[in-house]
């Protein structure tokens, strides 16, 4: 048989397993068998691409290999979970940079006279620039090496339409003209102003929108991937990277929907740029009533129905196991415990949902916000462990507000809300939250697993 013909069906094999992986991806019982089922269909890509090739030197793929191996495994193992969403944002920015450089190797040993060559060679290095230093400023907001605000300037609009000029410009050059500058001094230039532009794209937009951010730029990847594999004529990379490319766009239109705003909104608003000074300050709205764990205690004893409403907090003191052993003996003592989970809660999209995957909370007791919303005031005690965007009653409430139309989990509505903080820091967005000073509200100050470990501490009596 045909070598090409079995590489080619090697690679239909492979499309095949990412495309049923991806949907397995879809539900939380089959995730990491999809997980794997994907994994494995690229290993078989790699694995009939390397054979089929003539490999120059092999020592140098096995090094990055055990390379690639070794990162791949300490990130696995050793990265904290509160550490997930900086991590994808800097493998989509490894995504980026790998396409361009593929696509800048091409260009140095190609023929130039090929304009649709051209073409791939183009959007694979512009689109993996952008995704690339992008990513890395990501990455510095999420770890908070950089401020989440968003970064604006006045003349901001401006600056970026003079540099999508400059790049059509450049590009224009590369696909027809090849006249003005040398080709090495337009490739050159082109990486340069893609890595501004994607430097441009993420400093304003703020902190609370990085879950939006984390699948547009996870969608760039797979797109620079998909144009990388048009410059190599390599099918399965075409497949794959337009697969990720797709479903990276198909989330990030679900986290607008979630939070109420187009795409443009998102990316062009600055939200959180100022001060939410349309609130009223903290003086205006009253005082908060803290309260401690064994008084909790006593209210938890004699409620019927829990929600349990999850944040980056949550993560921060990794509370999850200690959060699912409430639950449990909550159900024990007779209660209804369900766990509300916001589309955009945490840093990145389904960080909840892998927190509470990992501390193995049953995926029949997750909610969505517009499930329980309409029972809320049938709930008799709402925690609220770690959120604060995503349960602020301004959006809702006050037309003033920055995420004024955003649905959020509306835990005011129930009988009692505990809010478990460290303080009374704004969240992420940078903004006040009014939930804190209503009158149904409690505060229980302190790590959330040391809070929360107390409560099982006094259920188990």
């Amino acid at each position: 048989m045909d070598t090409s013909l079995i590489v080619n069906l090697t690679y239909i094999a492979a499309s095949i397993f990412f495309i049923v992986g991806l949907k397995m991806l879809g539900s939380p019982e089959t995730a990491r068998r999809g997980n794997l089922l994907s994994s494995s269909g690229m290993l078989l890509a790699v694995v009939v691409t390397l054979l089929d090739q003539n490999i120059i030197d092999y020592r140098y793929i096995a090094g990055a290999l055990l390379a690639g191996s070794l990162v791949g495994y300490f990130a696995a193992t050793k990265v904290k979970m509160t550490s997930m969403p900086e991590m994808v944002a800097i493998f989509n920015g490894f995504g980026g940079i790998a396409s361009l450089l593929v696509g800048s190797s091409e260009y140095i040993h190609s023929s130039l006279n090929n304009p649709a060559l051209m073409g791939a060679i183009y959007l694979t290095v512009l689109i993996g620039g952008v995704t690339f230093t992008g990513s890395l400023i990501a990455y510095g907001k999420l770890s908070e090496v950089i401020s989440g605000r968003p970064f604006l300037y006045k003349g901001q609009q401006f600056v970026n339409g003079l540099l999508l000029i400059s790049i059509l410009l450049v590009g224009a050059n590369m696909l027809f003209v090849q006249e003005f500058i040398t080709p090495n001094q337009t490739l050159i230039l082109l990486i340069v102003l893609a890595f501004i532009l994607g430097v441009l794209f993420v400093i304003p937009i703020g902190g609370a929108d990085m879950p939006v951010v984390i699948a547009l730029l996870n969608s760039f990847s797979g797109l620079a991937a998909c144009a990388a594999g048009f410059v190599i004529t390599n099918n399965v990379l075409i497949v794959a990277g337009a697969l990720v490319g797709a479903s990276g766009l198909i989330l990030t239109n679900i986290m607008c929907k979630a939070m109420n705003r187009s795409l443009s909104n998102v990316l062009f608003s600055g939200f959180g740029a100022v001060s939410d000074t349309s609130s009223d300050s903290e003086e205006d709205q009253g005082e908060v009533s803290p309260i401690n764990a064994q008084d909790a205690y006593l209210i938890l004893e004699a409620a019927t129905s829990v929600l349990i409403v999850p944040g980056y907090g949550m993560a921060v003191a990794q509370a999850q196991h200690a959060v699912r052993e409430l639950g449990e003996l909550l159900e024990a003592n007779g209660a209804e415990v369900k766990y509300a989970i916001h589309p955009v809660a945490g840093r990145m999209p389904g960080h909840m949902n892998v927190l509470l995957a990992e501390a193995n909370v049953s995926y029949d007791v997750l909610v969505e916000p517009e499930d329980v919303n309409p029972i809320m005031d049938t709930v008799d005690v709402c925690m609220v462990i770690g959120a604060n965007d995503v349960v602020n009653p301004d959006a809702k409430d006050n037309e003033g507000s920055p995420i004024y139309g955003m649905p959020i989990i509306e835990v005011d509505n129930s009988k009692t809300v505990f809010v478990l903080k460290r303080s009374m820091a704004s969240g992420f967005a940078g903004i006040q939250n009014p939930l804190f000073f209503k009158s149904n509200s409690r505060m229980l100050f302190g790590d959330a697993k040391e809070t929360v470990s107390t409560l099982v501490s006094e259920f188990k009596g």
